[in-house]
């Protein structure tokens, strides 16, 4: 299993470009998850539905299933902050690549999603000056980065080219599950 994270602020394009490599990868015959950092009270479920109300009632899990697919959504009765590495373990063992969008300051490799900051507004820094972590640079404006850089750099809009370098720099994203457990 290899994993890639996916780090910038809000509205840099992170989501869209995870969106746009998963159908590249699963060209090349590559079975791809995805672990997304969300807000404190999200919810996938909807009132009315039998798994909400078994959740309402005072189910730890409820996992619901078809000959399609499988959710397992698990009520914390404490708040818990879940690291990444307890999210991946979660996963199919036998996944060739997981995308973590979010996760900004995880100690897994990532790429920055960044985008200059429109005028007026605050200046963001950007994480590859700091964090060692960051392999390459997703951007629009490679003009606009704050710092020179020698990591690799790619157009935010060629999800082709950055499938294609993390299918030919791979081994460097492997992930050793015995490692962060």
């Amino acid at each position: 299993m290899k994993v890639i994270g996916f780090a910038g602020y809000s509205g840099a394009g992170k989501t869209t470009l995870v969106e746009r490599l998963i159908p590249v990868l699963k060209r090349h015959g590559l079975r791809v998850s995805v672990v997304k950092h969300a807000h404190h009270k999200f919810d996938i479920d909807h009132p009315g539905k039998d798994t909400f109300r078994h959740r309402e009632a005072g189910a730890f899990e409820v996992v619901v299933a078809s000959d399609r697919r499988l959710a397992l959504m698990r009520e914390f009765e404490q708040p818990a902050q879940l690291s990444v590495h307890q999210l991946v373990a979660e996963l199919d063992a036998g996944v060739d690549w997981v995308l973590v969008e979010g996760f900004k300051q995880s100690d897994l490799p990532k790429i920055e999603v960044w985008r200059a900051t429109a005028e007026g507004e605050t200046e963001r820094p950007a994480c590859y000056v700091e964090d060692e972590r960051v392999a390459a640079i997703a951007t629009d404006t490679p003009e606009s980065l704050p710092l020179p850089t020698s990591l690799p750099l790619f157009d935010l809009n060629d999800a082709e080219a950055i499938g294609q370098w993390l299918i030919d720099s791979g081994t460097r994203f492997e992930y050793n599950r015995d490692h962060h457990v």
